[in-house]
């Protein structure tokens, strides 16, 4: 970490301070929170926050529930101010009639969670907070709104100019070791050994982002592998006996594993800046890399065969090319793809290099493609292009062998639509 980042964590990772003896306020839950609201002294404003946010971490789930359906109903904006404060500033603009505005147009709670996050340590528990918050907004619609509010904060809180990148390898702190096998949601780490074999070797590499004020705590890691040549298989990767590589041999960096660890922070882009920096980085330490790729699981084909009536014996008999027509055509509601993990790696910029059948043959890859797998390449001669094309029309970038794929399943689904309705005719 840089000296920066150091003296950064220094500030925000400060111990948590508990509330002095005879300072202890018995009051309800939403006159804390009123008086935080309006407190201008320093040290009763920390005093409150740190009582409120201990007090919530007590609370049973309804008792939260409760909590945040205050926060939407009594701490929400008022929509006549707002308007007034509008009309007044169109009739005649200023910096007080803006300010006016300004301030009618944030809700109270906004200003409730920046004075909650006051508290040393506070960042990570309002991180915590927002998922709970996450987990009810399904069955209380009310308090969708309330996590715009979070989301908003945590956008400028968590942006990129915030974040360090650090490598984790074998001689990583052992709790932020424990993190990333609690953390990996791609491919599981059952054991130290399989952790080792991940980290140690000297063509294996392990990036991830922190932020200062939760420095211990990781928000997005990707494993990356130093391979020669595109691998078509996981097995190629995680294999126990391989031969390791020189990491100046190698002329492929394969992305075979990126992990979002805060649950809280849903909807915080990270992996776009995680995956350009790290790209950045391994060109700059080792000029021989020529080519980055993923090697990335498909998480929505088997429903979306299932759903297109495809049996699974011709599924797997055809899984390539089905996978390729997937990737290329199965959208959305408003034109992009249907696949999660598609949607992040083309939005990034890169395209469909090639699909492979038999890739993973582990329960979870079995379940959710049938082992299909997929590697997504990101020409650094063509992500901007790429980037741009996506973002104004969907386009999906993809190697002339995959859309041939693609164009192979739908003529063999067209015929079969055609078999089946002269069937139907007779």
């Amino acid at each position: 970490m840089s000296l920066l980042a150091d003296l950064l964590s220094t500030v925000f990772d400060r111990s948590r301070r508990a509330v002095p003896a005879g300072q202890w306020d018995n009051r309800a839950m939403e006159e804390l929170v009123a008086d935080l609201i309006g407190n201008r002294g320093e040290v009763r404003g920390m005093i409150l926050a740190r009582q409120i946010l201990d007090r919530y971490a007590a609370m049973t789930p309804e008792e939260k529930r409760g909590f945040f359906l205050h926060l939407a109903t009594g701490l929400d904006i008022n929509p006549d101010r707002v308007r007034s404060t509008l009309q007044d500033y169109e009739t005649a603009p200023s910096k007080a009639s803006y300010r006016a505005f300004m301030a009618a147009s944030e809700p109270p709670r906004q200003e409730l969670v920046r004075r909650l996050n006051q508290v040393p340590g506070a960042t990570g528990s309002l991180v915590a907070m927002r998922n709970d918050l996450l987990g009810m907004t399904r069955d209380e619609p009310t308090l969708a709104a309330v996590d715009l509010d979070f989301r908003h904060l945590f956008s400028s809180w968590f942006n990129r100019g915030f974040l360090v990148l650090r490598p984790i390898n074998w001689e990583s702190p052992a709790h932020v070791l424990e993190k990333i096998i609690a953390y990996e949601a791609v491919h599981a780490i059952d054991s130290w050994d399989d952790l080792r074999r991940r980290m140690q070797p000297t063509d294996r590499r392990c990036f991830a982002f922190f932020h200062p004020a939760m420095p211990d705590e990781p928000l997005i890691f990707v494993e990356v592998a130093l391979t020669k040549g595109v691998p078509g298989a996981i097995g190629q990767v995680l294999t126990e006996d391989r031969d390791v590589l020189k990491a100046e041999e190698a002329d492929t960096a394969v992305f075979y594993s990126i992990s979002n660890c805060q649950a809280g922070l849903a909807g915080i882009s990270f992996g776009n800046s995680l995956i350009k920096q790290v790209v950045d980085d391994l060109s700059r330490e080792l000029p021989g890399l020529k080519t980055f790729v993923t090697l990335s699981p498909i998480p929505g084909l088997a429903a979306w065969l299932k759903e297109e009536g495809v049996s699974e014996e011709t599924a797997r008999a055809n899984l390539a090319p089905l996978t390729a027509r997937y990737l290329l055509q199965a959208k959305r509601p408003g034109g992009a793809p249907r696949d999660p993990v598609a949607r992040f790696h083309l939005g990034n910029g890169a395209m469909v290099h090639a699909v492979h059948a038999e890739a993973d043959p582990s329960p979870n890859g079995q379940k959710q493609s049938l082992g299909a797998m997929v590697n997504y390449l990101y020409d650094l001669s063509a992500v901007a292009q790429n980037h741009e094309r996506f973002a104004d029309s969907h386009e999906v970038a993809a190697a002339p062998s995959v859309v041939a794929l693609a164009r192979a399943a739908e003529k063999a689904a067209e015929k079969a639509g055609d078999k089946t309705d002269t069937q139907g005719a007779q």
